[in-house]
């Protein structure tokens, strides 16, 4: 019987393959980079669902995009495969074993939500101007990650 290394002995071997390739040395970390938080790497991979595993990286990926922007802009996403815009990410969530979904509002403030299954998942980050009602814009990945943190 082998036994399993605990959250707290887990190293970057233990980490699932991850790489990036930046043309700019200087480049900001990406989030294949970073360390994977407690909330994420304290359970194997074989034991969450592909809706569950792609939440909490879509997470970390999230909140490092926010990392790198201004004051007058927030996260939002453009949707591929047709002309329907960009949704201002407002929460995420997940419905196992293969749903993710993304709340949130579109460019003109209309109610958003997008419902993906994980095998057609594609996700483009854009940075939006904050809500200019709002004297800071809104970081929704680190709020993510704090729930992933509650419920991990």
């Amino acid at each position: 019987m082998t036994k399993k290394k605990s959250a707290a002995k887990a190293t970057k071997a233990d980490r699932p393959p991850a790489g990036v390739a930046h043309c700019n040395p200087d480049a900001p970390a990406t989030a294949e980079e970073r360390p994977l938080p407690p909330a994420v790497s304290d359970r194997p991979i074989e034991e969450k669902s592909p809706a569950e595993w792609a939440y909490e990286r879509l997470i970390i990926y999230i909140q490092n995009f926010e990392e790198q922007l201004d004051n007058e802009h927030e996260v939002a996403m453009g949707f591929t495969g047709g002309e329907v815009g960009v949704l201002r990410i407002e929460g995420l969530g997940y419905f196992d074993p293969d749903i993710v979904t993304f709340y949130g509002s579109d460019e003109g403030g209309l109610q958003t939500q997008l419902i993906q299954h994980v095998s057609q998942l594609n996700v483009m980050l854009r940075a939006l101007p904050k809500d200019i009602d709002n004297p800071e814009p809104n970081r929704i990945g680190f709020r993510l990650a704090a729930v992933m943190d509650k419920t991990g």
